[in-house]
């Protein structure tokens, strides 16, 4: 297989909390990237399911995350009952960053990095209040910003890989 056809998905999710037991799985954000194509993926709401998500990582080589071994998939495994981490190669870009002492969260090794993004200033807590504000007002805005921020994080994944040269 040449390099060129592998299939590579980043996963990023939004929760409610970060224990599984009390918290909501809201969004779960797939970026893939086959051939120099590339198409985002972001469940919620009816379509965030097991079948959804595995027919979206369908074909997939390999599954990229930012501290996802302890956390998204986890999350995943507990709300959705699949674990990929048991089904996938998965990668987690956190234990790269490390290496090359980058520490702290996804957005902090972005800034670190070069990585810029049009939701900066946009956190986890600010996710929550969104998702909260979407459910409970119906507020059409707040979803369309959690999904972008969702975006930026998983397509951030793919800038992170590329720049710490990750295969």
């Amino acid at each position: 297989m040449s390099t060129s056809s592998i299939v590579r998905a980043y996963i990023d999710i939004e929760t409610t909390g970060l224990d599984p037991a009390a918290g909501e799985l809201t969004v779960v954000g797939i970026h893939l990237e086959q051939d120099g194509q590339e198409r985002m993926v972001q469940l919620y709401e009816g379509t965030l399911t097991k079948d959804n998500l595995l027919a979206a990582l369908a074909g997939t080589d390999i599954l990229y995350s930012y501290n996802g071994k302890e956390f998204d998939l986890p999350f995943i495994a507990a709300k959705l009952g699949v674990d990929l981490a048991g089904v996938l190669t998965h990668c987690d870009l956190m234990h790269h960053c490390w290496r090359r002492n980058l520490y702290g969260g996804q957005k902090k090794v972005e800034v670190k990095l070069g990585i810029s993004r049009e939701t900066a200033g946009v956190d986890g807590a600010d996710a929550i209040e969104l998702w909260n504000d979407y459910r409970n007002k119906g507020n059409a805005d707040a979803l369309k910003t959690l999904l972008l921020y969702n975006a930026e994080d998983v397509r951030n994944l793919a800038h992170i890989r590329r720049k710490l040269g990750v295969d």
